[in-house]
């Protein structure tokens, strides 16, 4: 008896699961008008989830890409579902440019639903409120501002490397490097800088960062659950933060000021019908800009460490650059505007390294409308997908894309639209010269304090969601005979 409820049981479910995966298939094809790019929707609700982000994680990020562009050559374009959307994933230097030219006319922001659970005041509104945060970062992030920020930045790297690398045989670099852009973020957006404070704000920020691009399955363990928890965490930080600098604000004896970071300037803007901010909101801004402000630029500086031990040549010709800046500073001479913009070969080095590691592997946008692309119908509501990889390592964009060659960048650089760390055209992140300055800074401390061996020779790169050693880089550090005072 029992063995026969088994083998109905079992009739049964692979009966509902070919029913639903059909059921699936129609309706996504039901009612499309017009030509869909080629390509398949994977298993029922999670489509081709697990393949993207598994590529990611066995460290060739890359792969999801490429097999289905080899596929459906001569295509640039295809057709999935990942994250539990039906996506149009577009390739190459014209996709790029598609998207980030048609900002607000065909396409919008997007974001998976798990960023509505972890930033609740932004929920079913995370376009509308991209756009007003867009609005509030020109005055932090204006040139001049910028070059404020230049001796604030090579203070803090001092500091940190005086703590965290100096002294030890052997480090590993990762979390040291999200230690850098952490404390720099919470200096500039909160005025905080005491290392202990930034410390507490710091720890949950692994978890909340893993939880934010993933499958929104809220069950106890998953990436998902732990993010939603780390971001309360946070979230009840800086609603502290926020009611003790309205308090310094309203204080006579100038304990804050209005200009002096960017939650005063939140705390003290209104909209367009005079309506100020709520703490929910405002926190949440911030945590976005945390995020933001020091995860992609901390895998960038791990990547920095990473190839220049690899590297030997290219290391001799960007300590040979930083050591004449370091030589030309009187003492406790802080770097300035003037530092960075001499700093030409590294930055190039900088930008060889995240054509390689991409910070940001791609972005999602939706169709706000029904539109044409290459032939084919995009639907209303599909989500689209813009991949760093299809352009960064594409032989027609870069010949010998696996050749670390820094010369890429000299002159004008690379064509447009094939080199996109930081988005391009209208799209272009904000942020993009903050982050220069900030891995810069730490280019100049680190190769003027040591050179290093890797200690795992052939680690391997996991994406989850950023880049990152699985490992964490552990280096040997080996100083320079006489360390060059800043």
């Amino acid at each position: 008896m029992e063995l026969f409820f088994l083998c109905g049981l079992f009739l049964f479910l692979s009966v509902s699961v070919v029913s639903l995966f059909l059921l699936y298939h129609h309706t996504s094809a039901r009612g499309q008008a017009g030509r869909l790019p080629p390509g398949r929707f994977g298993w029922p609700v999670i489509g081709e989830s697990w393949e993207f982000m598994s590529t990611g994680w066995k460290g060739f990020p890359e792969k999801f890409i490429f097999d289905r562009l080899a596929k459906y050559a001569p295509c640039q374009v295809f057709k999935t579902s990942i994250l539990l959307e039906k996506t149009v994933v577009m390739c190459g230097a014209a996709g790029n440019k598609f998207l980030f030219s048609n900002e607000s006319k065909l396409v919008q922001a997007w974001w998976p639903k798990s960023v509505d659970k972890i930033f609740p005041s932004s929920a079913s509104t995370s376009t509308e409120s991209s756009k007003k945060l867009r609005k509030l970062l020109p005055n932090f992030l204006k040139p001049e501002a910028l070059q404020r920020y230049i001796p604030i930045m090579d203070t803090i790297a001092q500091r940190h490397f005086a703590l965290g690398w100096e002294g030890k045989e052997k480090v590993e670099v990762f979390p040291l490097a999200k230690n850098y852009t952490f404390w720099i973020a919470c200096r500039l957006f909160l005025s905080i800088e005491d290392p202990i404070e930034v410390a507490r704000f710091a720890e949950p920020f692994n978890d909340l960062a893993a939880g934010i691009i993933g499958v929104p399955i809220d069950l106890p363990g998953t990436p998902f659950n732990k993010g939603i928890k780390a971001s309360n965490i946070v979230r009840k930080q800086l609603k502290a933060v926020i009611k003790q600098r309205k308090l310094d604000l309203a204080d006579d004896n100038g304990k804050a000021s209005s200009t002096q970071d960017i939650l005063s300037h939140m705390l003290l803007t209104t909209d367009e019908d005079g309506q100020f901010m709520s703490e929910l909101d405002i926190a949440d801004k911030i945590l976005g800009l945390l995020i933001a402000g020091h995860d992609t630029a901390s895998a960038a500086c791990t990547f920095v460490v990473k190839f220049l031990a690899e590297l030997p040549h290219v290391y001799e010709g960007v300590c040979k650059e930083q050591m004449e800046i370091a030589k030309a500073k009187k003492p406790g001479e802080l770097l300035n505007w003037e530092d960075i913009q001499k700093m030409k070969y590294s930055w190039n080095v900088a930008c060889e390294i995240m054509r390689l590691a991409p910070p940001l592997q791609g972005g999602f946008r939706e169709a706000i409308t029904d539109f044409m692309y290459s032939g084919f119908q995009v639907p209303k509501g599909w989500k689209l997908y813009w991949s760093a990889n299809s352009t960064h390592r594409n032989p027609q964009c870069f010949p010998e894309p696996e050749k670390f060659d820094p010369s890429r960048f000299e002159g004008t650089g690379p064509a447009p639209y094939t080199y996109v760390p930081f988005g391009g055209g209208p799209r272009m992140c904000p942020g993009k010269e903050y982050a220069r300055l900030e891995i810069l800074v730490f280019m100049h401390n680190y190769v003027k304090r040591f050179r290093s061996e890797k200690i795992l020779p052939h680690e391997k790169v996991i994406v989850n969601p950023l880049p990152i050693p699985e490992k964490g880089l552990p280096v040997r550090l080996y100083p320079h005979p006489q360390t060059v005072e800043a």
